[in-house]
């Protein structure tokens, strides 16, 4: 292997994209290239009872190169983006005394932004506002909740998980209370200063080949015992990272909803339509590169050596 010349500055190599599109391993081979470390972005493999569903990296996978934030946190603890960006930039400082580029990786974009750009604070919104959208969540159902937020904020109904109960539920009530857009509160008003450059990648594939990778990682985790993961979950489910794709689906099979081929459809699709979401968080944002997986071997530090000419 080459030596790979380092940036001057501490750089964080941020590696975005969508589920299964294969951000691990390429991570992984990136980390033993630059000989540092990885901290994930991902909002649920935060959560040591989630793996399975999360498509968490197992030890084999990692090869023995370190990941921080999998397995940190347990799902009994409430934990948002707003302490993510904390946490992590806590734990970046401390790793950038013995890296010159550290690794940071998900899917959630959220919680990427909070961590280069950081997060506006939410207003404050009115309980009987979240008290009548819950009814109204009982009552009429999440696709009239989704229809209402298509109508309000057209925006972040692009972006966010629309089978997430308490996702939609909150960016109504921020709408509802404030009469603006909830998209509008996630506008960065000012920059913030970080101690470090930030190169942004985010990869990507052909639809059809993304989505036969997302139907074929399905089938591997039903073989490796989703089901049994999720029965073991029960007593959490109305947890937030609960009401996400590869765990919805199956309790509502377990509630009887939908029988078992029904739900192996409906776990495939809505993977598929998540991924299209966080594609689309993703172009939103300009200072991210698109490449295929596999055209990042020279790529990546063409980008990292980039930044250091151009200061």
């Amino acid at each position: 292997m080459s030596t790979l010349l380092l940036p001057a500055a501490p750089t964080l190599l941020v590696v975005a994209g969508p589920t299964a599109v294969g951000k691990t391993a390429l991570c992984v081979h990136l980390a033993q290239q630059y000989q540092t470390e990885i901290v994930s972005a991902d909002s649920r493999q935060f959560f040591r009872e989630l793996s399975i569903g999360t498509a968490k990296p197992t030890p084999e996978e990692m090869q023995g190169v370190p990941h921080h934030f999998i397995n940190s946190h347990s799902i009994s603890e409430e934990y948002n983006a707003g302490r993510f960006e904390e946490e992590a930039l806590s734990v970046l400082a401390e790793l950038f005394q013995r890296h010159r580029v550290v690794i940071l990786t998900g899917g959630s974009g959220l919680y990427l932004q909070a961590v280069t750009e950081g997060l506006d604070e939410m207003p404050a919104t009115n309980p009987e506002i979240r008290a009548a959208l819950q009814s109204e969540l009982q009552d009429l159902g999440l696709e009239t909740l989704v229809a209402e937020l298509a109508r309000l904020d057209p925006v972040t109904y692009a972006r966010i998980d629309r089978q997430n109960p308490q996702r939609v539920v909150r960016a109504l009530e921020v709408t509802r209370s404030t009469g603006q857009p909830f998209s509008s509160f996630h506008a960065r008003k000012s920059e913030v200063e970080r101690p470090f450059h930030t190169v942004k990648v985010v990869l990507n594939r052909e639809r059809e080949e993304l989505y036969q990778r997302i139907d074929l990682r399905v089938d591997q985790m039903i073989e490796a015992g989703l089901l049994e993961e999720v029965k073991g979950l029960l007593p959490y489910r109305h947890h937030n990272a609960l009401q996400t794709v590869g765990y919805k689906e199956l309790f509502d099979y377990l509630d009887g909803l939908q029988d078992w081929p029904e739900t192996v459809r409906l776990l495939k699709r809505n993977t598929r339509h998540y991924a299209k979401r966080q594609l689309t968080w993703f172009r939103r944002d300009p200072a991210y590169t698109w490449l295929h997986p596999e055209q990042t071997e020279n790529q990546v530090p063409n980008l990292l050596s980039r930044l250091d000419n151009n200061g």
